[in-house]
């Protein structure tokens, strides 16, 4: 591996490589027994952790034991787990930029008057992670979304987004990256319609993407950008399909959510 990813200047990759004098490998090493535990591995053995992050067994328990020694980890009899201090590690993004409260307000308000849930999500990598989250009574997918959650960016209506945003050279160096995976019948894999369709939404300002990544899930999204002209994510509304229209959602929510996020702008620096 050539490259670390990292989300700086165009939030894709980094140009840090491992063998750079700057690159703490210790640190990488520490983050990625981290993010081995998730929602269908949360207690694992040493030798599950060596398995998911390809670590020696030395090497990966040297790295437990630090972070349970930090208050991170914890350990049941031969089970890791994480601890709920993790979450400062998350707060500290939160936390660091002031808007959050305005934009979890709005969400909320959102949610409430259409009805369904409401999300705002940033670029990680491939992936488009949640950053804040109104959820709607009714469930839309068979997993549990909430803040954290990470998606692949190239199958939501967020990520196309923020896809959007990019420059092109800077999405041609995406799609050259990423291996499209088919989640429904209605996925679209195809890179150059994949393109295509990233450029209409930059252009129009939103997108819909209708059951790409789950065949109940309808979804419409829109950047938001602070009151610099500086973007802070995308924020989208999720539908049932069954439920929910494709014209409702332009007709209808479109205008709504331009209007709202107009509003919420101001308030953020």
């Amino acid at each position: 591996m050539s490259k670390t990813p990292g989300t700086f200047d165009d939030g894709y990759e980094s140009t840090l490589t491992e063998d750079s004098r700057d690159f703490v490998s210790a640190l990488a090493s520490g983050l990625e027994v981290i993010l081995a535990f998730d929602q269908n591995n949360r207690q694992m053995t040493l030798s599950e952790v060596t398995a998911r992050t390809g670590m020696n067994r030395a090497k990966a328990r040297r790295f437990l034991l630090t972070l349970e020694a930090l208050g991170y980890v914890r350990k049941n009899q031969r089970n890791f787990e994480l601890t709920p201090k993790i979450l400062s590690l998350g707060y500290a993004y939160l936390s660091s930029n002031n808007f959050h409260s305005v934009i979890q307000q709005y969400l909320e308000n959102i949610s409430q008057n259409l009805g369904e849930s409401s999300s705002l999500g940033v670029l990680d990598g491939e992936d488009v992670v949640y950053v804040a989250r109104a959820a709607a009574k009714h469930r839309l997918m068979s997993i549990t979304l909430s803040v954290g959650t990470h998606l692949p960016a190239i199958v939501t209506s967020m990520g196309r987004v923020l896809l959007a945003q990019k420059s092109d050279a800077q999405l041609d160096a995406f799609l050259e990256h990423i291996e499209p995976v088919r989640y429904t019948d209605k996925t679209i894999t195809d890179k150059t319609i994949l393109r295509q369709l990233i450029q209409q939404v930059r252009l129009q300002g939103y997108c819909i993407v209708d059951q790409e990544l789950d065949s109940a899930l309808r979804s419409l999204a829109l950047p938001v950008f602070d009151n610099k002209g500086k973007l802070v994510g995308a924020l989208n509304v999720s539908t049932n399909a069954a439920r929910i229209s494709i014209d409702t959602l332009t007709r209808e929510f479109l205008p709504y959510l331009q209007a709202r996020i107009k509003e919420m702008s101001q308030y953020l620096n």
